[in-house]
C-alpha cells in the first residue's frame, strides 16, 4: 500500500473507531468483532478510559494494515461504570449477544473476578492488561500486566536496599478489595522472610472513592517516628488524587517517608499538582520516559491520536504501563489468530504460547508457553515535577512471572495451567 493511501486508510479507521466502527467494511457481516470492557464512568474512569482509547488506536492501526485474516476488526465498546456485578453482565452481553471473538478489559481484580465465570462458561478469551495480585491462573485469560514478582516484590526489595533508603518499617496502604489485600498478604510474608516483625508493619485500607486522607497521613507520620519508614500504596482509582494532595499538605516528603505506588502512573498524575510529590516512587514494567525507537514511535502515535480524536486534555496526552500492556495484548492476539488461521478460542490459546512482540519497554517480550503471563522487565521511577518519571532502578531484562507467590504456603508446583 502506498504511503499516501496508507495514511488515508489509517485516518479513516481512526475516525470510525471513535464512533464504534472500524472501517467502511463494518456494515457488512464480514468483520471480526472484539469487545472493549473498561469503566468509562465512576471511580475507575480516571484510569480505564485511556485503555479504551488505546485499544481503539491499536485496532485502527491493525485495520489500516489490512486487518486480521483479511477482515477488519470491529470494536464493541461497553461501559461497566466501575460497577463490579455490571462487568459480568457486560461481559456476557459482549460474548453471547455481540458475538465478539475476544475481550480486552478490566482494571481492578474485583472486576476480573466478576467476569471470570462468564469467560469460563462461554469459553471465550479475556486479555487483562493491569498488574495484579497473582494467586490465579485461568485458561481463558491472558495476563499482560505484572504478577507480584514483576512489580511488588522488586519494589519492596529496592526500598529495603541502601539505594532505596534502607527502609525498616512499612505502611501497607490500599483500597479495600482483593488486589491490595492479597498483594499485602504476599508482601507481609515476604517481609517476614526478611526478618521484619509485624510491629514494624502497619496495614490500612480505605473504600473505593475515599477522599479524606488527613487522619491516615497523620498516622503515617506518627508511625514513621519509630524508624526509617516507607509506604507501599495499592490505592486504586481517583482516590489517589486526594491522597497525594494530603501528602503535600502535610509536608510529607519523599526524603522523609517515600511512597511507592503500584497503581499510579503518568495518566493518574495528570490530575495532581506533582511538585510536592517529587521523589516519590512508582513500580511498573514501562514508563513513558524510557528512551528507545519503539517507544518514541508509540508515544508519537498516541499523542497524534489523542489530538485527532479530541480526547480530554489531549495536548498533555501521556502513555503509561497499562496502555503498553493493552497494546501488546491486542497485537499478540492478532499474531496468534493469524498463526491459528482462526479466532476459535482453543486454537488461539494454543497459538498464543511463545508469541513475541517488540515492545515500547525496549525488549522483545514473550508470552510464556505455560502460564499465560508475559515475561516483563521491571522499572522503578521517581516522580518528577512535570509528572513524568526518572528511572532509578531496573532489571537487566524481562523476568518470568510467578502467578502463584512462593511466599504463600501451598503454592509450590502451581506455576502452570
Amino acid at each position: 500500500m502506498k504511503r499516501r493511501n496508507f495514511i488515508k486508510t489509517l485516518a479513516l479507521s481512526v475516525s470510525l473507531a471513535a464512533a464504534g466502527i472500524t472501517s467502511f467494511h463494518a456494515q457488512a457481516a464480514d468483520t471480526i468483532k472484539v469487545g472493549i470492557l473498561h469503566s468509562l464512568s465512576g471511580t475507575m474512569a480516571i484510569s480505564e478510559t485511556t485503555l479504551k482509547d488505546t485499544a481503539l488506536l491499536a485496532i485502527a492501526e491493525i485495520n489500516a494494515h489490512g486487518g486480521v485474516l483479511g477482515k477488519q476488526l470491529e470494536p464493541v465498546v461497553v461501559d461497566p461504570a466501575s460497577n463490579w456485578p455490571l462487568f459480568a453482565e457486560k461481559a456476557r452481553q459482549l460474548v453471547s449477544q455481540d458475538k465478539v471473538a475476544v475481550v480486552f478489559g478490566c482494571w481492578t481484580s474485583v472486576s476480573r473476578k466478576s467476569v471470570l465465570p462468564v469467560f469460563k462458561e462461554l469459553n471465550s478469551l479475556l486479555f487483562y492488561p493491569v498488574q495484579y495480585e497473582g494467586e490465579e491462573l485461568e485458561k481463558n485469560v491472558f495476563y499482560t500486566g505484572a504478577a507480584p514478582n514483576q512489580q511488588a516484590i522488586p519494589a519492596v526489595e529496592y526500598l529495603m536496599s541502601k539505594d532505596g533508603g534502607g527502609a525498616k518499617r512499612f505502611v501497607l496502604l490500599g483500597t479495600d478489595y482483593v488486589y491490595p489485600r492479597t498483594t499485602n498478604k504476599i508482601l507481609r510474608a515476604f517481609l517476614h522472610s526478611k526478618g521484619v516483625k509485624d510491629s514494624d508493619i502497619d496495614e490500612k485500607y480505605t473504600p473505593f472513592g475515599h477522599s479524606d486522607y488527613q487522619t491516615i497521613v497523620a498516622d503515617i507520620k506518627k508511625f514513621a517516628a519509630g524508624g526509617k519508614t516507607a509506604v507501599i500504596s495499592t490505592i486504586n482509582g481517583d482516590s489517589n488524587v486526594p491522597f497525594y494532595k494530603e501528602l503535600g499538605n502535610a509536608g510529607l516528603k519523599a526524603t522523609d517517608v517515600p511512597v511507592v505506588a503500584f497503581s499510579v502512573g503518568e495518566e493518574e498524575l495528570r490530575g495532581v499538582d506533582t511538585k510536592p510529590l517529587v521523589g516519590h516512587l512508582a513500580a511498573w514494567n514501562y514508563f513513558e520516559s524510557i528512551k528507545n525507537p519503539v517507544n518514541a514511535e508509540f508515544i508519537k502515535k498516541w499523542k497524534a491520536y489523542a489530538v485527532k480524536m479530541k480526547l480530554a486534555n489531549a495536548g498533555k496526552a501521556v502513555t503509561n504501563d497499562p496502555m503498553e500492556a493493552t497494546y501488546i495484548g491486542i497485537n499478540m492476539w492478532k499474531q496468534a489468530v493469524e498463526k491459528a488461521k482462526s479466532t476459535d478460542t482453543d486454537k488461539v490459546i494454543a497459538a498464543m504460547a511463545g508469541q513475541t512482540f517488540k515492545a515500547p519497554d525496549g525488549f522483545t517480550i514473550e508470552m510464556d508457553k505455560t502460564n499465560h503471563h508475559l515475561h516483563k522487565p521491571v522499572f522503578i521511577g521517581e516522580i518528577k515535577a512535570d509528572g513524568q518519571f526518572n528511572i532509578v532502578w531496573k532489571t537487566k531484562g524481562p523476568i518470568r512471572a510467578q502467578p502463584w507467590s512462593p511466599y504463600i504456603a501451598g503454592n509450590e508446583g502451581k506455576q502452570k495451567l
